[in-house]
């Protein structure tokens, strides 16, 4: 049976979690004091995984992951040249997958995703890579990923990495986009960034956003907006603005020992890790099906929204989301779901 994913609240069948570095790659660094903070992090990462993975499993879900032997050869050869530590590539797999209908695209077909694309193959599914597929990536403005894209059965909603007011020819990436995928209708939205950290179509009819309810009369209309004004992201803006000063830092050997990157490595696990596993609520969710949806904390009118819907919230926080810039959704792919695809909006044209 080829797997599939035509809507993102179909019953989820098998799921790609991410991985992170391993407490040991961190043994390089000659700080003790941050050597440890780099310890726990690793540590509590892998924690959240696996309870990620437990709750997952409790509803029958497969569980695929990427493989880290080549990211860790390479980041131990960094190491040894003193050169900066590649990102761990494979920790969000949402970023460089999407499954479109029984088609998969992936990032590349690298040894880190060998698992991965291993399994799709057995099912018989076809697996492209996006820029060998000839889509366009103008500005870096558009990127065909699970991240980006909400699939809604006919209609793809496709974000933007810029302000569309800095994308050239806009309309035509879109038309690209619809050329290259004509069984879907493709529509471009302004998110500026990852559209998964802006909102989230729970169900049809219930949209969970930090932005405002008039971005969705166009893509969405009808849709009851629960606006969270002043979640995600904008909570954490102070953290975010020393992290932007660290830029760079994280992975370089030697940068430990600069009091700038102590300060900002000790400040996250000092305050904000506490501050955002008690008061940030991300949109940024895995929805498992109609009924049941895993976010990683409390928001009252939230979770009053899921309840009109009768949607049960599952709480599974991942502890250093800010810190990696990604949250639950973002460390997993859905790789397979049940049901066909459906048409919400058999108003719109084509």
């Amino acid at each position: 049976m080829t797997y599939s994913v035509h809507q993102h609240w179909d019953p989820l069948k098998v799921m790609a979690v991410g991985r992170s570095y391993p407490p040991e790659l961190y043994d390089y660094i000659k700080n003790e004091k941050i050597r440890k903070v780099f310890y726990k992090i690793a540590e509590e990462t892998e924690e959240d995984y696996q309870k990620l993975i437990n709750l997952l499993e409790s509803f029958g879900v497969q569980i695929v992951r990427p493989d880290m032997t080549k990211s860790m050869s390479t980041a131990k050869r960094h190491i040894d040249d003193n050169l900066p530590i590649p990102r761990p590539y494979e920790m969000q797999p949402r970023d460089y997958t999407i499954m479109l209908g029984n088609t998969f695209y992936c990032g590349g077909d690298s040894y880190s995703n060998k698992p991965i694309t291993s399994l799709i193959r057995q099912q018989g599914n076809e697996v492209k890579f996006p820029m060998d597929s000839g889509f366009k990536y103008q500005n870096n403005s558009i990127k065909l990923n699970a991240a980006m894209t909400s699939r809604i059965g006919k209609d793809l909603i496709v974000g933007t990495i810029d302000d569309q007011e800095k994308v050239d020819n806009l309309l035509e990436v879109e038309k690209d986009l619809q050329n290259k995928l004509p069984d879907y209708r493709v529509k471009l939205m302004d998110t500026q960034g990852h559209a998964d950290g802006c909102f989230c179509p729970v169900v049809p009819g219930l949209i969970l956003s930090i932005m405002g309810q008039t971005t969705y009369e166009e893509t969405f209309p009808g849709w009851e907006v629960v606006w969270l004004s002043g979640e995600s992201w904008g909570k954490v803006a102070p953290f975010l603005r020393l992290k932007e000063k660290n830029h760079g830092k994280w992975w370089v050997p030697g940068e430990e020992l600069n009091q700038d990157f102590t300060d900002y490595v000790e400040n996250w696990m000092n305050h904000w890790v506490g501050y955002v596993e008690e008061s940030v609520f991300d949109v940024n969710m895995i929805v498992i099906d109609k009924k049941n949806v895993i976010v990683n904390g409390y928001n009252q009118k939230a979770f009053d929204a899921f309840s009109r819907y009768g949607i049960t919230p599952h709480i599974c926080n991942f502890r250093h989301r800010y810190f990696w810039d990604g949250g639950l959704h973002c460390i997993t792919s859905d790789l397979h779901r049940e049901g066909v695809m459906e048409d919400y909006f058999p108003e719109r044209n084509q």
